[in-house]
């Protein structure tokens, strides 16, 4: 697993001279491989540790802190404050597709800044965060379940029984949907320790 040590310590590296919106890319597609080849691994290789987080993904997890905001209860995925990448979770519901939110219709929630594409669907979060909100703060659905933390690619979504599920990339998606209510399972069992770390 050195290889997903060295992408992070690049990721790392580079942060500070990114652009915001490459920030993001790079750091999904370095957790989307550390799911990759952790999933690629023996039982006997995926290491945990005493939270029963894998250890190396607690570890790109915690390499930028500025990933996870803690509120009272809960943790959600957010990088320099913006939840879930900056897509508009209502836009998923109401125009079925990742809709990028905008700094102009914002709304605080959960420890993070929340973007909206338009007024009413920031109103629409506001008077029901719970009802558009992503399930387990917004980290990947599969990794969730797998009992780790990742980031998710906001491309990579599903709505299932009316609750909003991302994922780290399209290939990790593909994996949670060829069971998705097994996945759900594990992850809801999975995350009320996860989200309270």
């Amino acid at each position: 697993m050195m290889i997903t040590q060295q992408v992070f310590s690049t990721y790392c590296s580079l942060k500070r001279s990114l652009h915001p919106a490459a920030k993001g890319l790079m750091l999904s597609a370095a957790l989307g491989l550390t799911l990759v080849l952790g999933a690629c691994a023996s039982d006997s290789e995926v290491a945990k540790t005493d939270s029963g987080v894998s250890g190396e993904t607690a570890e790109a997890v915690q390499a930028d802190n500025s990933q996870v905001k803690t509120g009272s209860e809960s943790i959600v995925y957010a990088e320099d404050g913006i939840a879930i990448g900056g897509a508009d979770p209502v836009a998923y519901f109401t125009d079925d597709t990742f809709v990028a939110g905008s700094t102009e219709h914002t709304y605080e929630w959960d420890g993070a800044t929340w973007q909206f594409a338009s007024a009413e669907n920031r109103d629409l979060f506001a008077a029901s965060p719970e009802e558009y909100a992503p399930q387990y703060g917004g980290y990947c659905a599969w990794a969730v379940g797998q009992n780790a933390l990742a980031a998710i690619d906001p491309n990579a979504w599903s709505i299932v029984d009316g609750k909003l599920y991302l994922n780290a990339n399209k290939r990790i998606q593909n994996r949670w949907s060829e069971d998705i209510p097994g996945n759900i399972a594990l992850a809801d069992e999975n995350w009320p320790t996860l989200s309270v770390q």
